[in-house]
C-alpha cells in the first residue's frame, strides 16, 4: 500500500468509462486500475457526480453508471461531506469551484494528501491536498507514478 492517501475527482471516473475520450480514458483507466492497489478513498460526492455525468452524457446505461458506481463503492472506502466540510469549502471562493472544493474539504478530513484530477491546476495545494493531473502528458509524472506505484 501507499504510504500516502489520495483521492479521485470525478473527471477521472467519468473519463475511466468515457469510450470515446481516447488516451484520456485509457489513461483514466490505468489511474483507476493502480489506485485499486493503493491507498484511495473515493467521496461519495465524486461518486455520485460521475453518475448524473455519466447518464446525463449517455456515457453508459443508468443500469451500468449505477453498477460502476456501487463497484467503487465496493473496491475504495469512501467518505461523506461533514458539515465542516461544507463551512470549509464555503470559504475557497476564487481558490476552486464550490463542488472541487467541497471534494478536497471531505477527501482532506479523511486523511488524503493528494487528488489525481484535470480540474485544478497540477501540483498546487488546497487543504493541504496535493492536486496532481495525471491526464497531462505522454506519460504518468514522476508524483504521480510514485503515488500509483506505476512502473
Amino acid at each position: 500500500m501507499s504510504a500516502e492517501r489520495f483521492t479521485l475527482d470525478t473527471n477521472i471516473l467519468v473519463y475511466s468509462m468515457d469510450v470515446g475520450a481516447g488516451d484520456r480514458q485509457l489513461r483514466a483507466a490505468r489511474v483507476i486500475e493502480l489506485a485499486r492497489r493503493r491507498d484511495c478513498w473515493v467521496t461519495l460526492q465524486a461518486v455520485s457526480e460521475f453518475y448524473a455525468a455519466a447518464t446525463r452524457k449517455r456515457l453508459v446505461s443508468h443500469t451500468e453508471a449505477a453498477d460502476q458506481a456501487n463497484d467503487w463503492l465496493t473496491m475504495f472506502p469512501a467518505v461523506s461531506a461533514s458539515v465542516s466540510a461544507v463551512r470549509t469549502a464555503l470559504t475557497a471562493t476564487g481558490r476552486a469551484s464550490y463542488w472541487g472544493a467541497l471534494l478536497v474539504a471531505s477527501a482532506a478530513e479523511a486523511g488524503c494528501t493528494a487528488i489525481l484530477t484535470e480540474d485544478m491546476a497540477d501540483g498546487t495545494a488546497l487543504y493541504d491536498v496535493r492536486v496532481l493531473n495525471p491526464l497531462v502528458g505522454e506519460e504518468f509524472s514522476e508524483p504521480d507514478r510514485r503515488l500509483l506505484g506505476a512502473e
